[in-house]
């Protein structure tokens, strides 16, 4: 699913309690993260609950390095937000991800203020590494 069927999905969604099931819902869909990827150096650090992100470089149909990521967690809800951040992250390049704001994404969405103070930490946490990951792959190219 993408970023903008998310978005246009979260608009038909008035109250909190839908947004929250919805958010869950994505994280259902979420294809399953490989039990080998579950290692130490893919653990989001921040999260209270445990969350997995992998990155694999790949090329688009013009040749463009792209990241993939694919992501986990044992929190229903918070495997939703991973389902969120990677429906706007993953299979862009680098230079897109790094200009992306997540933040406006969660405040348009209505989701800024209705997450835990932890949660957003780790919403901040799983942003920060997908960046981090991005100038690496800048800087390598």
């Amino acid at each position: 699913m993408t970023i903008d069927e998310i978005t246009e999905n979260f608009s038909y969604l008035d109250d909190w309690e839908d947004r929250y099931r919805y958010l869950i819902e994505l994280g259902r869909t979420l294809k399953p993260l490989d039990a080998a990827a579950h290692t130490d150096a893919n653990k989001v650090r921040g999260c209270a609950s445990q969350v997995w992100l992998e990155t694999k470089a790949g090329t688009d149909a013009s040749g463009r390095t792209i990241l993939v990521f694919s992501g986990d967690s044992d929190a229903h809800i918070v495997r939703g937000l991973v389902a969120l951040v990677l429906a706007l992250y993953s299979e862009r390049t680098p230079k897109e991800i790094l200009a992306t704001d997540a933040q406006a994404l969660f405040s348009q969405l209505g989701l800024s203020q209705h997450l835990t103070p932890q949660r957003s930490n780790g919403v901040r946490s799983m942003v920060e590494r997908i960046k981090s990951d991005a100038r690496a792959a800048a800087a390598a190219a």
